[in-house]
C-alpha cells in the first residue's frame, strides 16, 4: 500500500458509527490527476483509499477520519454520508473523458481492501454503496460498467435474481409502490426518475433509461428482501 496523506479530512462525530462503504470513480483523465486533486488543500475533497486500474493501493486518509468524498448525500435516513463511510475511489475516466471497464487487477484489488473494511467495522450489506445511490440527483458512478455482482458472489453488497420481463408502468399506484420500494432500500426519491436511473445503474446495468417499468420494480421488491 502507497501512503499519500491528505490534508482534505476532519475528525468524525463522536459515537458516530463507521457502517457504509460508498464507491467511487475518479472521472478524472489520469490517476495523477485524481490523486493530486484529492490531497489538494484547496479542493475539499479526498477519500480514504485510491485504487488504480494495475491494481495498485493509495491510502489518502485514515478510515477513523472523516474524508470528504460524499458531498451532498443521503441514504437510509442519514444526510452526513462521510461521517459514517469509508470512501474508495477507482481510477477511471469516467462518463466524461470516456468511461471503460474495470480492469481485473482493480477489481482483485477493491475485493482485498473491501473485505478488509468489512471485517473492521460493522457495514451491512446493504450499505455497501454507490456514490450514485447516495446522491442520485448528481452523481452516476461507479456506474454501469462496475461489476456489482461479483462483489456480490463474495460477500460485498447484494445482487438481486431476475424478476418478471419489463413493460411499461403508468399508473400512479404502481410508481408510489416503486418510490415506497426504493425508500426501504435507502434511497431518496425527491426526483424518482434520478432515483431509479440510480437503481438501474446499480442493479440493472444493461438498460439505464430511468422508465418505472415492472422489472424495474420486480428487482426493487427483490432487493427490498434482500435488505431484510
Amino acid at each position: 500500500m502507497i501512503e499519500m496523506p491528505s490534508p482534505n479530512f476532519d475528525a468524525r462525530p463522536a459515537g458516530c458509527p463507521i457502517d457504509m462503504l460508498v464507491i467511487h470513480y475518479t472521472g478524472m483523465r489520469s490517476a495523477e490527476a485524481a490523486v493530486a486533486r484529492l490531497c489538494d488543500p484547496e479542493s475539499g475533497v479526498s477519500a480514504h483509499y485510491v485504487i488504480d486500474e494495475d491494481g495498485s493501493l493509495i491510502r489518502l486518509v485514515d478510515e477513523g477520519r472523516r474524508a470528504w468524498h460524499a458531498g451532498r448525500a443521503w441514504w437510509r435516513g442519514e444526510a452526513d454520508i462521510n461521517a459514517r463511510s469509508v470512501g474508495v475511489e477507482l481510477v477511471n475516466p469516467g462518463h466524461e473523458f470516456g468511461y471503460r471497464p474495470f480492469p481485473e487487477a482493480q477489481m482483485n484489488a477493491l475485493e482485498g481492501l473491501a473485505q478488509g473494511i468489512l471485517g473492521r467495522h460493522p457495514i451491512a450489506r446493504r450499505n455497501v454503496v454507490g456514490h450514485a445511490d447516495v446522491a442520485p440527483r448528481r452523481k452516476c458512478d461507479p456506474g454501469e460498467l462496475f461489476d456489482w455482482r461479483r462483489l456480490a458472489g463474495v460477500g460485498i453488497g447484494l445482487w438481486p435474481e431476475a424478476v418478471a420481463p419489463a413493460t411499461p408502468v403508468s399508473a400512479s399506484s404502481d410508481l408510489e409502490t416503486l418510490s415506497a420500494l426504493l425508500t426501504e432500500i435507502g434511497y431518496e426519491t425527491e426526483d424518482l426518475g434520478a432515483t431509479v436511473m440510480a437503481f438501474q445503474r446499480r442493479f440493472r446495468p444493461a438498460r439505464v433509461d430511468g422508465v418505472a417499468d415492472a422489472e424495474t420494480t420486480g428487482l426493487a421488491a427483490a432487493v427490498v428482501v434482500l435488505c431484510s
